[in-house]
């Protein structure tokens, strides 16, 4: 049925000639692992890391980014949810962990040479765009 079957075993079974050491067997599951660990792995790691530490220097008054694309500035903060004011004298609560990011030019930007500076360059990247999308 298998006429070949008897010579493959015969040749597996180590009869003397050739077969690599386990060791040498081993070394391209190393170094597959080693490559998904650097492209993958490591990445999120890091991506994951960055995040915690967004939401642990949420303040009151950020204006943040929601997973789900929601705009809104930070009222209260909770250890598990924060509330966003996301019209006037519209607040939500959403889960701290779907936090995306915090927006440029809010109060993280004050510390860093103050409020005017942002607003400032916000309303030039509006006019700017705004020109493009004319033209």
């Amino acid at each position: 049925m298998f006429p070949f079957a008897t010579e493959a075993l015969a040749m597996s079974s180590g009869g003397g000639s050739g077969g690599a050491s386990p060791f040498v067997q081993l070394i391209p599951f190393v170094v597959i692992f080693a490559i998904f660990y650097l492209l993958v792995i490591r990445p999120q790691q890091r991506k994951s890391k960055a995040h915690r530490e967004l939401l642990s220097n949420l303040h009151k008054g950020d204006e943040v980014w929601t997973d789900s694309g929601i705009l809104g500035t930070i009222q209260r903060i909770a250890e598990d949810s924060v509330t966003l004011e996301i019209a006037p004298k519209v607040a939500i609560r959403v889960q701290r962990a779907r936090i995306a990011e915090v927006r440029k030019g809010t109060r993280l930007a004050e510390g860093k040479g103050g409020e005017g500076k942002a607003a400032a360059k916000d309303e030039a990247e509006d006019k700017s765009s705004d020109k493009t999308d004319q033209a």
